[in-house]
């Protein structure tokens, strides 16, 4: 009998908390932050079956985007929107799709130097570079909270590397990732800070174009690169997983996000992309989950929970919490 009590009581008992947690969770940017990180993190899951049937870099990126322009492509016919674009939006898209094209190719070429869980934790150093970049150009005042939720994630992002301490990092991968992340943090600061007004799903349309399209250009650069179907009806499966879930959903909930809580909060809370890496290791792959991971993963979600709670989160809400936890326990006992 105690143990069906004890569901309603604990419930009613964090109910303060419960309510200040949904009143920031109302906020579709902060879901939406939360889903592009962790649908881009799915991004290996992915890559790495290709890879192992023998597909190349560029081969695996253009069927990745190609499948995510088609489906895009169809939400657009069926939903009648237009696909025209003024002379000024297409310079802006030229430019965020050159630099994801760019992001891409550093990014899935890392892959071929390092681990790509490794490659994705080094890809963290992103947000940094947004609220450096917000902070020495557009005068974003870093505050408090996100100058912590920054130290707790990279703090946590560097716990779940799992490389050898003797072994040391190839220097290639490394630049790589870099310049991905590099890239990727000016492709979030453009978006936020450009006058383009056009649905999420047009925008990542017309990105999604550009950037295959610098993407042929590229398979055109070595004979090691030219393109290639995929050899099995099992490639094919992944190339359109990369193409909808690292592709069109990431991008489309990223584009939202940013309007709506800024490209800072929303490099932020890119913190669970290496945490999704992680998981899908775990639990698809029957990695080890070790204590040092473990406390890895908490530290990343407290950083995303401090950045998206921000003002709301008050030391007063879990004193009240806990102090009517300890009440209404004392008086169900007696």
């Amino acid at each position: 009998m105690a143990k069906v009590l004890i569901s309603p009581l604990l419930f009613v008992s964090l109910q303060p908390l419960l309510m200040t947690i949904m009143v920031g969770m109302k906020h579709k940017g902060i879901i939406c932050g939360i889903l592009a990180a962790v649908c881009y993190g799915t991004n290996p899951f992915g890559a790495l079956p290709l890879y192992e049937e023998g597909v190349n870099t560029a081969s695996v990126l253009f069927y990745r985007f190609f499948m995510a322009v088609l489906m895009l492509a169809i939400m657009l016919i069926v939903q009648r929107k237009s696909f025209s674009v003024t002379k000024g939006e297409l310079k802006v898209l030229g430019s965020l799709g050159m630099l994801f094209a760019a992001s891409s190719i550093t990014y899935y070429q890392s892959f071929h130097f390092m681990d790509a869980g490794i490659a994705s934790t080094i890809l963290f150093v992103y947000p940094v570079m947004v609220a450096v970049i917000m902070a020495t150009f557009f005068r974003e005042k870093v505050t408090a909270s996100t100058f912590t939720s920054i130290i707790l994630a990279l703090v946590g992002i560097g716990l779940l590397y799992k490389g050898d301490a003797g072994v040391a990092l190839s220097t290639m991968g490394v630049l790589l990732v870099m310049v991905s992340s590099l890239t990727y943090a000016i492709y979030i600061v453009i978006v936020n800070q450009s006058s383009i007004r056009m649905s999420s799903l047009k925008l990542t349309f017309h990105v999604l174009l550009i950037c295959m399209t610098c993407l042929l250009a590229y398979s055109f650069t070595s004979p090691e690169l030219h393109l290639m179907l995929p050899p099995s009806p099992r490639a094919w499966f992944f190339a359109c997983w990369l193409g909808l879930v690292p592709t069109v959903l990431s991008l489309v909930f990223m584009t939202i996000a940013v309007h709506e809580v800024g490209a800072t909060p929303t490099a932020i809370m890119g913190a669970l992309e290496p945490l999704t890496a992680v998981a899908i290791g775990v639990m698809v792959f029957n990695e080890l989950l070790t204590f040092r991971l473990a406390v890895g993963i908490v530290l990343i979600l407290s950083a995303v929970l401090l950045i998206v709670m921000g003002k709301n989160f008050h030391l007063r809400t879990i004193t009240h919490t806990i102090a009517t936890l300890v009440r209404k326990t004392w008086r169900w006992k007696s």
